[in-house]
């Protein structure tokens, strides 16, 4: 069962999505919850299907004091690396809140201080703290709407189903097509038995 929050009056549970992915941008969110808040079947958002979780985001942002979320795109990525670029997009998503959190609970185990605000990381977070996993559920879905609308300019790569996650069927296409402006080039997009048929 997860937690509702730590102890802070204004608590802020932040989290990001797609930080594996070959393309497309890092997507982070940051919820700040009410003290009486229940939503039975919220939980991290790689438990939930996708249904699911489009479900739970007007719920989540209905009953929320103040939710927020942010891209960082694959060229700064490619300039940052990616787990600078996570941190930033937390970064923004914080500085949309309407309201200043007295503590920021991040899941995972890297962050740079925000605003001088004490923070917590927390491995899992997800599957631990509600505001965490609301976090994580918009974080996702939010990406996921751009995945979707980057698939109709670029739809040879099939990211309506694989959001730029390294799938067979997405790093065939990159083998066939080349990289599309989207894709991190920082990454490796294909494994290195085929890079020498890549160009």
């Amino acid at each position: 069962m997860l937690v509702a929050q730590f102890s802070f009056k204004i608590e802020a549970g932040t989290d990001e999505a797609g930080r594996g992915c070959l393309a497309g941008p890092v997507t982070a969110a940051a919820v700040i919850l009410p003290k009486i808040f229940d939503l039975p079947f919220l939980n991290d958002s790689k438990q939930l299907n996708e249904k699911q979780r489009y479900e739970l985001r007007p719920l989540i942002e209905t009953q929320a004091v103040s939710f927020s979320y942010a891209h960082v795109y694959p060229q700064e990525i490619d300039q940052i690396n990616i787990l600078n670029a996570s941190i930033k997009a937390m970064h923004l998503a914080l500085q949309q809140l309407k309201k200043k959190p007295e503590f920021i609970a991040v899941d995972g185990n890297r962050f740079h201080p925000y605003d001088n605000i004490p923070h917590e990381c927390v491995i899992k977070g997800d599957g631990k703290y509600l505001n965490i996993a609301a976090a994580s559920v918009l974080a996702k879905t939010y990406r996921d709407d751009y995945m979707k609308k980057i698939h109709e300019e670029y739809p040879d790569y099939q990211w309506y189903k694989n959001k730029g996650y390294p799938t067979k069927v997405h790093r065939a296409a990159i083998k066939l097509n080349g990289p599309s402006p989207y894709h991190r080039k920082s990454f490796q997009l294909l494994p290195k038995q085929l890079e020498l048929n890549f160009k």
